[in-house]
């Protein structure tokens, strides 16, 4: 598209507001000029009916797999990109004045703010840019500092919560929101809380910092787990349990929405008083009806995708974004699915130690084992599930179907079934009134004394291979469903830059190994992770990440209850090298991360642009949107 001439101050505003980046907003220009009977009013921006990527150019870390491109931002006044470099623990600035020709600039070192520390995230406003920094330990209290784009110079810092991860700016710059992770140590040991840092940037040099926190929910964690709100960490109160991940914000500035992805949950948060005022389970997707089908297994190396009653997939959501339809506010999430996973590389863990950490996965197969799961000891029983029973069973009364009668799983434990899916241990089975597990003997029958096996009614599988639209108070709208796998698996997706092979040739492999198909099917499948939005004419379309299986989906999302599909772009071309790692550039762009949407408006070439951070590959990715009229 053409760069059109001067914007009207409140086409440029209605722009850069409706979006919100996977982990950096985009930069807002400084108003234009009102129209004068010497300006004259511009059109608006046109319309388009079609809408295809195109990669123009990149950077590459050359880093393979260390995750040295990340999350990405830019500034429209200098032309700059910045990139989170997690495996530098800085922030790559990269010189976009020629898209094409794209190289590194400098780089944002934050070791002069906090010793030792790592960035985690980056977001730029006005030739503002705000980073997260991560203490080390981890557990520590994290910084947010602030530089000017234009040179790099540090302007100020504030503390804020541990693990600050994602932050953005309100529409006006005024005020930047970061989420507060608030990991635990590995072992468990040490758990902070999480929260989300209001912090006032109107003064660069000197940003103070309020805490929109959970510790109001302290002590309603039986209310909150019966509401579908997943606490469940040891001996976690409810503030140390909640661990925010993304954050969108509404077009006034007034609102904040935050994904709190191992809860299942979303947080609305009330930005003038940094207040939380409400948290809302995102609940699950029935996995048994028509739609919502899905591949399960990673071993018959073919995408076999079909329903499956008695699964549910939690959605789990990492990243989201806000935009306006209708005078309304919706959020768009990518449904990835992180589980929790402590101490998953300490023995002692997975030899009895509960002090050791904490792991919720576990494969279907060794769950529903007929002899019980104490084989698994010492090779990857959950400490923590050795402590709550000796075994699992499924109830025939839903998974008859596929074999399970009382006492025994059948069939519904063989690989080209249930039995390679891994799920959470921790629900699903069946509970007395207090809470507690509802035990049964190895042959199926409730026996509160001698029994010592769960009775599991539904498993929970981790993310929802899918992204979602819900409405400003967590509602669902809409569901893509089955449609990312389904696509993935058709004659109709092609994968290269050159969009030459099919994808079907690479359904769910891994990001980081060739001849992997099927690979991810057990897992998380595509894992959708990285989503941004952005509008253009009077269309609104998302963009979403596929961590895995790699590449950006694109949706027309203009009417959220009838989103279509508009294109599909991967750039990654070895598909077949056991290491790709081993071929340098020539593996392309493997586990996109982070994007940030480009408007026409600031794009250094005139048309809109999306810049994608590939984790894995350590690669920049610059895509231009070619438009049809």
């Amino acid at each position: 598209m053409r760069p059109l001439p001067l914007h009207s101050v409140l086409t440029s505003m209605l722009l850069a507001a409706s979006l919100v980046a996977c982990g950096g907003d985009n930069d807002h220009p400084p108003a234009t000029t009102p129209p004068t009977s010497e300006t004259p009013p511009t059109a608006p921006e046109k319309t388009p009916v079609a809408l295809s990527l195109e990669k123009i150019g990149g950077y590459n870390s050359n880093i393979f797999g260390k995750s040295a491109a990340e999350i990405p931002a830019f500034d429209a006044a200098s032309k700059r990109a910045f990139v989170v470099n997690a495996a530098a623990g800085k922030v790559d600035v990269l010189d976009l004045t020629s898209p094409t020709q794209t190289t590194k600039l400098g780089e944002i070192d934050a070791s002069a703010v906090l010793a030792g520390a790592e960035i985690n995230s980056v977001a730029v406003h006005n030739g503002l840019v705000a980073v997260a920094i991560q203490a080390n330990p981890k557990t520590d209290p994290g910084r947010v500092a602030l530089y000017r784009a234009s040179d790099l110079a540090l302007l100020g810092h504030v503390a804020v919560g541990a693990l600050p991860d994602m932050l953005t700016f309100t529409p006006d710059g005024k005020t930047v929101l970061v989420a507060n992770e608030g990991e635990p140590s590995d072992d468990y040991q040490i758990d902070p809380e999480g929260s989300i840092s209001v912090i006032d940037v109107s003064n660069p040099a000197a940003p103070t910092a309020r805490t929109a926190g959970f510790t109001a929910f302290n002590g309603q964690e039986a209310a909150l787990l019966t509401k579908g709100i997943r606490i469940f960490g040891p001996k976690a109160t409810a503030s140390q349990d909640i661990e925010p991940e993304y954050i969108a914000v509404s077009s006034d500035g007034k609102t904040a929405w935050v994904t709190l992805q191992e809860n299942n949950a979303l947080a609305k948060v009330d930005i003038a008083s940094a207040t939380v005022t409400a948290i809302t389970p995102l609940g699950y997707k029935d996995h048994g009806v028509a739609g919502n089908e899905l591949d399960v297994s990673d071993t018959d190396l073919k995408a076999d995708i079909r329903t499956w009653p008695g699964v549910r997939g939690l959605y789990l959501p990492d990243s989201i974004a806000s935009y306006q339809a209708d005078g309304k506010t919706y959020l768009v999430t990518a449904n990835e699915g992180d589980a929790r996973a402590w101490g998953e590389t300490n023995p002692d863990y997975f030899n009895g130690d509960t002090s050791k950490g904490f792991v919720e996965e576990f494969r279907v197969k060794h769950l529903i084992n007929a002899k019980g799961w104490s084989g698994r000891k010492g090779d990857d029983l959950p400490a923590h599930l050795a402590a709550t029973a000796a075994g699992g069973l499924l109830n025939p009364a839903t998974f008859g179907y596929c074999g399970a009668i009382a006492g025994n799983p059948g069939a519904c434990r063989d690989d080209n079934n249930l039995g390679r899916l891994t799920i959470t241990w921790t629900m699903g089975y069946q509970t007395n009134p207090d809470g507690t597990p509802k035990l049964y003997t190895a042959a199926g029958v409730a026996d509160p004394v001698n029994g010592n096996r769960l009775m599991y009614d539904h498993l929970y599988a981790f993310g929802g291979r899918s992204f979602s639209i819900w409405d400003d108070n967590g509602q669902l709208v809409w569901d893509s469903g089955a449609e990312l796998e389904q696509f993935l698996a058709s004659d109709a997706c092609k994968v290269g830059a050159a969009r030459d092979k099919l994808c079907k040739d690479f359904f769910n492999s891994n990001h980081e190994a060739g001849a992997s198909m099927d690979n991810r099917s057990d897992n998380k499948g595509p894992e959708p992770e990285g989503v941004t939005v952005g509008k253009i004419g009077e269309k609104t379309f998302a963009f979403i990440g596929l961590e895995r299986m790699g590449g950006v989906m694109v949706y027309d999302i203009t009417n959220p209850k009838a989103p279509v599909r508009v294109d599909y772009i991967n750039t990654r071309e070895d598909w077949t090298t056991k290491d790709p790692s081993t071929v340098g550039a020539a593996a392309g762009d493997l586990g996109p991360e982070g994007l940030v949407f480009v408007p026409a408006a600031q794009s250094p070439n005139g048309k809109p642009m999306l810049l994608v951070g590939n984790e894995v590959s350590g690669t920049t990715a610059i895509y231009q949107l070619n438009l049809g009229y």
